[in-house]
């Protein structure tokens, strides 16, 4: 489940996936922080592979390969600076797709 959350400036796309999930690997020009909310997950950032349990603030490089993989149940927040307001419209700004 995908929720959108938008104020000046600043778009979260909250992200709740059960476990075994996983969001591919992809890169943006600048760097972003994500917000693990909830539950336990594998994060790839580079050619390093961390195992983080919420709460946890986690900084993506610009330019860093990067993923997740759900241990368990998890909300996931990727919090990006952009001034686009439309759902249909901001993950192509932000990621190419």
């Amino acid at each position: 489940m995908i929720t959108h959350h938008f104020s000046d400036g600043l778009y979260a796309k909250e992200t709740a996936f059960a476990a075994g999930t996983a969001i591919l690997k992809h890169t943006h020009d600048f760097s972003h922080l994500s917000i693990l909310a909830k539950g336990k997950v594998a994060v790839l950032r580079g050619t390093e592979i961390d195992i983080v349990d919420a709460p946890a603030c986690i900084e993506i490089k610009a330019g860093m390969t990067h993923g997740i993989k759900a241990i368990t149940d998890c909300v996931w927040f990727c919090i990006h600076a952009t001034d686009e307001k439309d759902p249909s419209k901001v993950d192509k700004i932000l990621i190419g797709v």
